[in-house]
């Protein structure tokens, strides 16, 4: 979750570091700081808060150098604070660090009996002390750092610096994403991309279990014992400019509004419609291998997890095979019943999550066949599974996910379409219909960002409540969950969603005239009975805002509020129904002045348990 840079190189780099920081701000954060190796030594800055009390710092107090190394903390052990801030600098030694030390307490006890003082709480400190102990032993910064990951528990990367070996930079990665990035006599490394887009768009994707040694006449890698690997350099399809604001208040408000060309960048590819075809370049399982699965498993954190229940209705009706839908971090913990004919859907944006990664090992383990669904390039998710599709949403700044959800989703539509013609579930002329309605998905979420200004005038009505409920069924109930999630998130506002047959089930005794109720109120075979649902909250005096078709005449007269949506197949009806969700999670917080692309307590990637 933190974010982390480094460089080496011929350039002045503190302010160069502090601009990668920024690019990963998104990543949340508590603290950050920087050290440089300037004339043989370490020079350093670190401050609790946001990074402008560091570039204040840089500009009170300049430190210069041509190596150095950044990090943005997201606290785990030890509360925010500068002496917790990293880096953290024992003698020569300095060190930026993501992920977890299991073991650290037990590594603490170890060096203080030897001598060690130690000036945090951090887990972190155990990687510097250990280094700089080995490294004060006569072992280079190499060989130092070597030994100190052999005794380390847990899931880390991190760069490390000595004034020692002032032309050198090593970085370490054990399930927590690295990427180098390659430029002109000069190196870069960073925890996700945005933070090199501006600087080179030639990169390494570190694999675990490797350590590279950086310096600027070349790069090594190896693995943990030593030994050297092969690497492959790649090209990023990102632009710098898909990681600016381009005029947008709030990289949310951006994404939001890049929904119709994510989607269509998305699905274009694998679409031919005049042989009426579906295909996927990637795909490693065939078709044979397909029709043998007996049962399909999404599993999923948050945001994507969401996406996977909506999946598992357009599967289940597309298809007519079974399907699970697991929370990441519970189905890794239990003792699942998989099988090699049962496929493991893993979906992330990232592809850096840490419990979706332990959920896809532990089903690859028992035998299953993976399929990955990731936005990111290179990730240890697209790694690992047997054969990944990506959403082609491009980078996600906001920590509130938006475009990567509807991505998913219209990618599960077409796999979904996929696995029904390779199972002769479907006839061509639905399947047609169904090609040509996500073909016409963009253009009609336009229209939806075209009244924006309406449902951000809701927002305003709406911003005092203290309190939301959110109601959906069938396939729109994870869209009710989904939106609740972004309501909450950026706004702080208690929302909680249901399915809506469930609401007599307890959350009725909680309507009143101060809980405004969000409705998800399309045509379909459950429409009837939200009509009745709607009956229900008005006659306990509930404020109703729907969402739902024009033609709807009978949900326009029971709501408080309307927002409309163009029509389409129920399943891309999610897709539709979920843009206002975003923009009016998006104008509340606005209204309420809250950090929008940075909501508290929040990171963009939880790379960590």
């Amino acid at each position: 979750m933190c974010g982390i840079v480094g460089y080496i190189g011929e350039r002045e780099c503190s302010f160069l570091l502090l601009d990668g920081l920024k690019r990963l701000e998104y990543r949340g954060y508590d603290s950050a700081g920087m050290a440089v190796i300037s004339n043989g030594k370490i020079d350093f800055h670190r401050s609790q808060g946001k990074l402008y009390n560091l570039e204040g710092l840089l500009r009170s107090k300049p430190i210069k150098g041509k190596v150095g190394i950044g990090h943005t903390r997201w606290a785990t052990h030890g509360a925010p604070s500068e002496k917790n801030a990293h880096p953290h600098v024992v003698g020569s030694v300095a060190i930026v660090h993501n992920g977890i030390i299991e073991n650290y307490l037990l590594l603490k006890r170890e060096l203080i009996k030897r001598g060690a003082c130690f000036l945090s709480e951090t887990d972190t400190e155990v990687i510097a002390q250990l280094v700089y102990f080995y490294h004060q032993e006569g072992l280079n910064l190499e060989e130092a750092v070597r030994k100190a990951i052999s005794r380390l528990k847990g899931s880390f990367a991190f760069l490390a610096l000595s004034s020692k070996e002032p032309e050198r930079l090593i970085a370490i990665r054990k399930e927590s994403p690295l990427i180098i990035g390659l430029g002109k006599g000069e190196y870069f490394v960073a925890s996700d991309a945005p933070a090199l887009l501006p600087y080179t768009k030639r990169v390494i994707f570190m694999k675990d279990g490797q350590m590279a040694i950086l310096s600027r006449g070349g790069l090594e890698l190896k693995d943990f014992s030593g030994t050297p690997v092969p690497f492959q350099a790649v090209d990023l399809p990102w632009s710098p400019l898909m990681a600016e604001k381009a005029g947008y208040k709030h990289f949310m408000q951006k994404e939001i509004f890049e929904q119709p060309r994510a989607i269509s960048d998305t699905v274009r590819p694998h679409i031919d419609l005049d042989k009426v075809e579906i295909f996927f370049e990637e795909f490693q399982i065939t078709p044979n291998e397909l029709r043998e699965i007996e049962k399909i498993w999404f599993i999923a954190c948050g945001t994507s997890w969401h996406a996977g229940l909506v999946g598992k209705y357009m599967f289940e009706k597309l298809c007519r095979i079974p399907v699970e839908v697991d929370l990441a971090s519970e189905f890794r913990y239990r003792d699942p019943i998989i099988n090699k004919n049962m496929l493991l859907i893993p979906i992330s944006q990232s592809g850096e999550t840490a419990d979706t990664l332990g959920g896809l090992r532990k089903g690859k383990a028992s035998g299953a066949k993976s399929l990955g669904i990731c936005n990111v390039l290179g990730s240890t998710l697209s790694r690992e599974c047997d054969c990944v599709i990506y959403t082609h949403a491009g980078p996600e700044i906001g920590v509130a996910s938006t475009k990567a959800f509807t991505t998913q989703i219209a990618l599960l539509y077409l796999l979904a379409l996929y696995l029904a013609s390779i199972l002769n579930k479907i006839d061509l002329e639905r399947k047609r219909a169904y090609l040509l309605d996500l073909l016409k998905l963009s253009g009609q979420i336009n229209t939806i960002l075209e009244h924006a200004q309406d449902i951000e005038r809701l927002a305003s009505k709406y911003k005092w409540a203290r309190n939301f409920l959110y109601l959906g069924r069938g396939i729109y109930y994870p869209i009710a969950l989904e939106g609740a999630l972004k309501l909450k998130e950026i706004s702080y506002i208690h929302a909680e969603a249901y399915a809506a047959g469930e609401m007599k089930h307890g959350p009725i005794a909680l309507i009143d005239e101060d809980m405004p109720v969000m409705i998800l109120a399309p045509k379909g075979e459950t429409y009837t009975k939200v009509l009745g649902n709607m009956e229900e909250v008005i006659s306990r005096r509930g404020k109703i805002i729907a969402v739902t078709e024009k033609d709807c005449r009978e949900v326009k007269e029971k709501a408080k509020d309307t927002i409309f949506i163009p029509s389409t197949n129920p399943f891309l009806k999610t897709i539709l129904l979920t843009i206002p969700l975003q923009l009016f999670a998006y104008y509340t917080a606005v209204f309420r002045g809250t950090d929008v692309d940075q909501p508290r307590n929040l990171a963009k990637s939880v790379t960590v348990e």
